[in-house]
């Protein structure tokens, strides 16, 4: 590690960060939280959704993210008759009829994952090994993936006719569901006045692949007391209906809750919360500023819940 502490490494995380922001500011107007969220996961080795209506920039987002980073970036446009074979890679026969593995787009430090619902499970389910194990199974041969390695994908939750929402297994791998919401008036009128002249922005390189693994392991030895542990616990038995920790509005509004997953994302985008707040350790305020990307996609609401018009965000307000 090129850092002689981990307080120097931790102040040139926040640096790189704030560098991050300003060039993403230069092309992304607004969204500053959902900004903030997907660079906490990718500090913290996670995947992240992006959920949000056509229109909202979750591409054009993601693209810039990673125009900022030094790293190797994939699109991959998920549609209907998408094989697993078109994303994970497949052997050929070369010239001399050997067989030769030719890699597929999965092979990049960032994934964009395009409106990820669109494809059937078959090919949903090709990256689950890749996201968990980072490496990929070719007729019996173990491929490894390039770190750092990330998967962000997006969502449109409006039109559901003709997609395949993905299984709670597979949801459940992403450490973030973040939700993009539309633009205030005054961003919008920023919007349309930097998006219809023909001015470019070129995104400069902030950050290099190794910086961000050196970022990564600094996020999991920063120090969290028991406490803040205990409450990031304790939050995630509160989700789930007849558990001994389990309050009113769980049993009322709720069919399932979060697994031991939520625990660790919980500490970890704490942590990584803390740092790019210039903290050294993070406390329960920084618990419960990462709580809704972090167990909104692993809770279930009841038929309850639906017909009274409460919210999975009402619901995990409420229990914080």
């Amino acid at each position: 590690m090129k850092y002689s502490s981990d307080v120097e490494a931790a102040e040139a995380m926040k640096i790189a960060y704030d560098k991050i922001r300003s060039e993403i500011g230069n092309v992304i107007i607004g969204q500053d939280e959902v900004v903030k969220g997907l660079l906490t996961a990718i500090f913290c080795q996670g995947h992240c959704l992006l959920v949000g209506v056509p229109g909202l920039a979750k591409t054009l987002l993601i693209q810039t993210i990673a125009s900022s980073l030094d790293l190797n970036f994939n699109r991959i446009q998920f549609t209907p008759d998408l094989m697993p074979s078109d994303i994970l890679g497949s052997e050929t026969l070369d010239q001399n009829r050997n067989f030769k593995f030719i890699k597929g787009p999965v092979f990049a430090n960032i994934i964009l994952a395009d409106e990820i619902n669109r494809t059937p499970p078959k090919t949903q389910s090709a990256l689950l090994e890749a996201m968990q194990e980072y490496s990929v199974t070719i007729a019996g041969a173990k491929h490894a993936l390039e770190r750092p390695f990330f998967v962000l994908a997006t969502q449109n939750p409006i039109e559901q006719e003709g997609t395949y929402p993905l299984p709670e297994a597979q949801l459940d791998r992403f450490m973030f569901m973040i939700q993009l919401d539309y633009p205030s008036y005054a961003e919008e009128v920023n919007i349309v006045k930097n998006t219809t002249n023909d001015v470019r922005y070129q995104v400069q390189k902030v950050v290099s692949a190794e910086e961000i693994m050196d970022f990564q392991h600094l996020v999991r030895r920063v120090p969290v007391t028991d406490h803040v542990i205990e409450y990031a616990v304790k939050l995630v038995h509160k989700t789930r209906p007849a558990a001994g920790l389990a309050v009113k509005d769980t049993n009322d509004y709720l069919d399932w809750g979060a697994g031991p997953r939520a625990s660790q994302a919980l500490i970890l985008a704490a942590k990584c919360n803390a740092l790019l707040s210039g903290k050294y350790s993070p406390d329960i305020e920084d618990v419960k500023a990462v709580a809704l990307p972090v167990l909104r996609h692993r809770i279930i609401r009841n038929f309850k819940a639906e017909a009274e018009g409460i919210s999975v965000d009402d619901l995990i307000a409420r229990l914080v």
